[in-house]
């Protein structure tokens, strides 16, 4: 697939895959959980001691972010780590938080 250089409007199919990714960061908990796969691999268990969250409901925000390609995941014997799944996603988390950060933090924006 060829990458956008112009400013023309994203194709239909370009829509539908944002507002997916979207709709995952919408939730605190699939957002904290991108924030620290952002940073590296992590299993369900330290995810879950991360994130303050019961281990089911972590495993249940895995799947759902490895539906929407946001999260990948790879198995190590019995454990299976995961990470976010490439730097647009790192990318992604990371803007969020820092236009996050500039709201609550009152520093100026940038132009």
């Amino acid at each position: 697939m060829q990458q956008r250089t112009d400013h023309s409007q994203p194709t239909d199919a370009q829509v539908e895959v944002a507002i997916t990714a979207f709709r995952m960061l919408c939730d605190a908990t699939r957002l904290r959980l991108l924030w620290a796969l952002s940073h590296g691999e992590h299993d369900v268990g330290n995810l879950a001691a991360a994130v303050g969250a019961a281990r089911p409901a972590v495993s249940q925000h895995l799947a759902k972010l490895r539906l929407a390609g946001l999260v990948a995941c790879r198995r190590e014997g019995r454990r299976v780590l995961y990470r976010a799944r490439d730097s647009h996603i790192r990318a992604l988390i990371a803007e969020a938080v820092h236009h996050a950060d500039h709201e609550v933090s009152h520093i100026p924006r940038h132009e």
